[in-house]
């Protein structure tokens, strides 16, 4: 999710779109939170683990 959002955002960046640029910002750090909650333990979504 954090890649989709660094791609996106520089996608639009350098093509001007601000709607891609709002969106990979926002999957960036959505991403961000999940990974740091997944790394420190917590349930994210009521489960430890997704397999």
């Amino acid at each position: 999710m954090i890649v989709l959002g660094i791609i996106l955002a520089l996608i639009g960046f350098f093509t001007g779109l601000s709607i891609l640029t709002t969106v990979g910002i926002i999957l960036v750090v959505v991403g961000a939170v999940l990974s740091i909650l997944g790394a420190t333990g917590r349930a994210v979504g009521g489960r430890k683990v997704w397999y």
